[in-house]
């Protein structure tokens, strides 16, 4: 087996025997960190510290990991154009803190035989949230509600830097 000792260093290939004197020698554990390796690679580490760490990167990331609600918002055809604007930045607001967004238009009496109007309506937000979304799911009518989903589109993430674009080789 190839053998790492506990400061990192690699001792070369070794026999198990060795490699588990070295360990008991030190007051370490030795651990198996590649076992699909040809020859396996093991370790020679204190085993409790190493899974006190791991269980607390793992912590960290979950954290930092955040799950994205579906949020909902409702309009009627018939909407006004300042409460338009007001769902409008509610929309762009859920989409820039990570959401996705649920928008429903709701047919009431017989406002359901112009379904063209509620298909407009979902267009124009798509149109004023372009930048910021994409549609996950057309308009799509479920029972007297015609829906639309948008998601956040990725933004650079601060302090990366802009992808650079391919520069051409000189052809010899």
């Amino acid at each position: 087996m190839r053998l790492i000792d506990e400061e990192g260093e690699q001792r070369g290939i070794v026999a198990l025997r060795y490699a588990l004197e070295l360990a008991r020698d030190k007051g370490l554990d030795l651990i198996e960190v590649a076992p699909h390796a040809v020859p396996p690679v093991c370790k020679i580490m204190d085993y409790g510290k190493f899974k006190y760490e791991q269980s607390k990167r793992e912590s960290e990331a979950r954290k930092k990991a955040r799950a994205s609600e579906l949020k909902t918002v409702r309009m009627e055809p018939q909407i006004d154009d300042h409460d338009f604007q007001f769902k409008l930045r509610s929309i762009q607001k859920f989409l820039k803190e990570g959401d996705k967004v649920k928008i429903s238009v709701m047919f009431r009496g017989r406002s359901i035989t112009h379904p063209e109007f509620g298909k407009r309506l979902l267009e124009q937000v798509v149109q004023q949230c372009a930048e910021i979304a994409a549609v996950e799911r057309p308009p799509a009518f479920e029972g007297r509600m015609m829906t639309l989903i948008l998601s956040p589109r990725q933004q650079p993430q601060p302090g990366a830097a802009p992808p650079q674009p391919a520069q051409a080789q000189p052809r010899a």
